[in-house]
């Protein structure tokens, strides 16, 4: 068998574009060698790895599986290569992280810009899913480490640990020309009957929503959902069109407020964490140790 980290490499890229030639382009390499390390490693595995679907590719069983291995394998291959690091003193290395939706576009960006003024030779690396996906991620070593705005489930919970880094407050918003705009604080009934614009299952707001309408006697499942969407930004522009109420951070929504484009609704919300995910076996590298160093000391680290 002829299998390289490379070979690896090339599989992984492959299956997330689910496209030869666009993977080709993200590898900087040709669509010819590209195909040719995807059939050397079906010959070597003796499995399809793809299913072609038109003009398009999508993972069989088989390559599911290899996937799932070949994100772990090459996660602990960064991770070895980031303590052998260590002896250059922070001078190099790269870190790889993936955070949930809020996090990521309101909470890291002045971090990871703090952390890189002080560590300029490390490469940061930031990848974008909900709560769940994230969880996925770090269990899976694809990363190496998370940021979400949730607690686990359960099943996540046994290999991962999780440090609570900050804090952020929600809302509760709808338009400035809504019927709840006028009323300050809705009653049950309103907001079960309310139309609404939320995140998709699994995000950590998606799961304070839940919370939320469960201590008002408001069953989720119950409500009127109009639109289900998977970033908070569309989620504002919905709401500010008038389509319905959502629940949002309020480093999203504090500037519409500001505005006068959204009104907050007078509920009161759980203040909720934000915390750092990490394998419960992987080695912490100095790296991540001063990057959450920065975290936890930065002035702005906590949201209010």
């Amino acid at each position: 068998m002829t299998m390289t980290l490379d070979h690896l490499r090339i599989f992984v890229v492959v299956a997330e574009l689910e496209h030869m030639t666009h993977a080709a382009e993200s590898l900087d390499l040709t669509q010819s060698s590209v195909s040719a390390t995807i059939a050397t490693l079906e010959r070597d595995l003796g499995a399809r790895l793809f299913s072609r679907i038109g003009r398009g590719i999508v993972l069989t069983e088989a390559g599911h599986l290899l996937l799932g291995e070949a994100r772990a394998i090459l996660g602990r291959v960064q991770s070895t290569m980031l303590a052998v690091c260590e002896l250059s003193e922070l001078k190099r290395g790269r870190i790889t992280i993936k955070a949930s939706q809020t996090i990521a576009n309101h909470f890291l960006p002045q971090k990871l810009f703090r952390f890189h003024e002080m560590y300029p030779g490390i490469t940061l690396e930031l990848l974008i899913g909900n709560s769940a996906e994230v969880a996925r991620a770090v269990a899976s070593r694809e990363v190496e480490l998370g940021l979400i705005e949730d607690s686990l489930p359960e099943t996540d919970a046994k290999a991962l640990v999780m440090e609570k880094v900050a804090e952020d407050r929600l809302e509760i918003v709808v338009a400035a020309s809504h019927p709840l705009a006028r009323k300050g604080r809705p009653t049950a009934q309103e907001l079960a009957a309310a139309t609404w614009v939320v995140r998709e299952k699994g995000s950590g707001t998606r799961a304070m929503l839940d919370r939320c309408l469960a201590a008002y006697g408001v069953e989720a499942k119950a409500i009127n959902i109009a639109l289900e969407l998977p970033s908070n930004e569309a989620i504002l522009s919905a709401v500010v069109a008038g389509t319905g109420i959502t629940i949002l951070s309020e480093s999203v929504c504090a500037d519409s407020i500001r505005a006068g484009r959204v009104v907050r609704l007078s509920i009161d919300l759980d203040v909720r964490p934000f915390f750092v995910v990490q394998h419960g076996d992987r080695y912490r590298s100095r790296a991540v140790t001063a990057l959450l160093e920065v975290i936890r000391t930065d002035p702005s680290a906590t949201s209010h």
